[in-house]
């Protein structure tokens, strides 16, 4: 038998102001993001915003629709936008955020599909995804590697070499 530990390191900001400027300014891009949400359904809107290497910011807002799972996250909106936009950038960050946040005063994480695309495209380049979490005006946590949120993940790349 073998057992294994799990660890989440991660850095988390209480005032907005000790962010770096560009950080901030990422962060403030997925709030302006949220507004976009079309979720007449869930009233769950939220926003996300992808830093290009060369320096485009790409936002997106989840798409919810009555044809239920036809919708998307945001984070996958914007995802999906900046490698089909930008195929050949490399991610810098991204980040996310919800009205929610002002709500629970904590970040909110994103689900496993997005998570999943999050660690696909980190392993397509040579260097990390940020990811950072914004609770509304509140709380940042930042994510050095966006891939730790998804031990033990997919891989049709693993899979391919006989893992």
């Amino acid at each position: 038998m073998l057992k294994r530990k799990i660890e989440l390191e991660f850095t988390e900001y209480d005032d907005f102001n000790e962010l770096d400027p560009a950080d901030q300014h990422l962060v403030n891009e997925a709030r302006r993001a949220v507004g976009h949400a079309y979720a007449p359904y869930s009233d769950f809107k939220v926003g996300a915003a992808v830093l290009l290497e060369n320096g485009n910011i790409i936002i997106g807002s989840n798409q919810e629709n009555a044809a239920y799972p036809s919708g998307l996250c945001a984070e996958r909106v914007a995802l999906f936008a900046a490698k089909s936009q930008f195929p050949d950038q490399k991610i810098i960050a991204v980040a996310i955020a919800t009205a929610a946040g002002e709500i629970t005063g904590e970040p909110i994480a994103p689900c496993g599909g997005c998570r999943q695309v999050f660690a696909e495209y980190g392993d397509q380049q040579p260097s990390e995804i940020v990811l950072l979490l914004a609770a509304g005006n509140l709380r940042v946590s930042r994510f050095e590697d966006a891939r730790i949120l998804l031990p033990g993940r997919f891989s049709w790349k693993d899979l391919k070499k006989g893992r």
